[in-house]
């Protein structure tokens, strides 16, 4: 009896030594889940922390570049927009400028039809008609200073031009006397083979040397001349300054 009451003895001991012993280890192993589970759940954490950083840095970056593009292709419009003034405002001086100038050119071709008007008066008037011929031709003279010269005129002044070479080669001598003291003489000979055109306003032209060396005296070259020469001082009587 004694022997069997230290047997179940023994038996209680190591029942309870055993729960014991498996509650430690029941804890020990909850304590590990728990380590497990925290240290998922903070590296859980790290790696979404991470990931929204590297988002915000990706995010940034890209929100720059489209800055940077925004601004390129603000400065680009801007530049053409500027671009695009500029040739209006150039295009628009322009086109002023031709337009002012296509006005006074029209107003100087005015003039020129007034005067040839009242040179055609002239012409009408064979008294003052052959006074103009004899100042031409001797004016030609003296540009040419040859011994032989040959006129020539349109075919309806044929009669006007004839009785004024006489006249013409006196006042040349006169000239060349008054200017040099020498004594030269001019032949002149109308040219009946070679007339001016009749849409010329009148005049003459000399010519020497088988027509190799001409003078224009028409009206009309005498005209273009003197549109030429007195353009400036003409303008500025049209187009004063302000």
């Amino acid at each position: 009896d004694g022997l069997w009451l230290k047997l179940l003895e023994l038996l209680r001991t190591s029942s309870v030594l055993g729960a014991a012993a498996m509650a430690d280890s029941t804890q020990q192993v909850q304590s590990m889940v728990n380590f497990i589970t925290s240290e998922a759940k903070d590296r859980a954490e790290e790696i979404e922390a991470k990931a929204l950083e590297d988002f915000n840095v990706m995010k940034l970056k890209e929100l720059q570049l489209l800055k940077a593009k925004a601004r390129a292709d603000i400065q680009r419009k801007e530049k053409q927009i500027q671009t695009q003034r500029a040739i209006a405002r150039s295009t628009a001086v322009n086109r002023s400028r031709l337009e002012k100038i296509g006005e006074r050119n029209n107003k100087l071709n005015d003039l020129t039809g007034e005067v040839s008007g009242k040179l055609a008066t002239v012409t009408s008037n064979p008294t003052e008609y052959k006074k103009l011929i004899v100042d031409l031709i001797a004016q030609g003279a003296l540009a040419l200073l040859e011994t032989s010269l040959s006129v020539q005129c349109r075919q309806k002044d044929k009669a006007v031009v004839q009785g004024a070479l006489a006249e013409a080669q006196t006042k040349y001598a006169s000239q060349i006397k008054s200017q040099t003291g020498q004594e030269m003489q001019v032949k002149l000979v109308l040219d009946e083979k070679n007339w001016l055109p009749e849409s010329k306003m009148g005049g003459v032209v000399l010519a020497c040397h088988d027509g190799k060396i001409t003078v224009d005296n028409t009206l009309d070259a005498r005209l273009h001349l003197v549109m030429e020469n007195d353009k400036p001082a003409i303008r500025a009587q049209l187009f004063p300054s302000k």
